[in-house]
């Protein structure tokens, strides 16, 4: 599956407990990352300064469902399962 464009959930809904470009100190679950643009797009995609945490990440239909709400909520519930 490839990544659907301006979906941004998986910029959302998980946190980073690493520091990120623009957020020193990582980003808590369910808040947007300051590198997702407004029309959720990263700036960082395809960059060295993306993530390692965030070029692991895999767009598949398990992670991301059927709908950019969808893959909110499975991200979400798997943050807060794995928390």
């Amino acid at each position: 599956m490839e990544c659907r464009l301006g979906c941004g959930a998986c910029c959302i809904a998980p946190s980073i407990n690493t520091a990120i470009p623009g957020m020193p100190h990582g980003k808590p679950a369910n808040v947007r990352c300051v590198n997702l643009t407004d029309d959720n797009l990263c700036v960082l995609f395809e960059t060295p300064d993306r993530p390692e945490l965030c070029a692991q990440f895999e767009a598949t239909r398990e992670n991301c469902g059927n709908s950019s709400a969808e893959a909110i909520k499975i991200l979400t519930d798997l943050e807060d399962a794995t928390r």
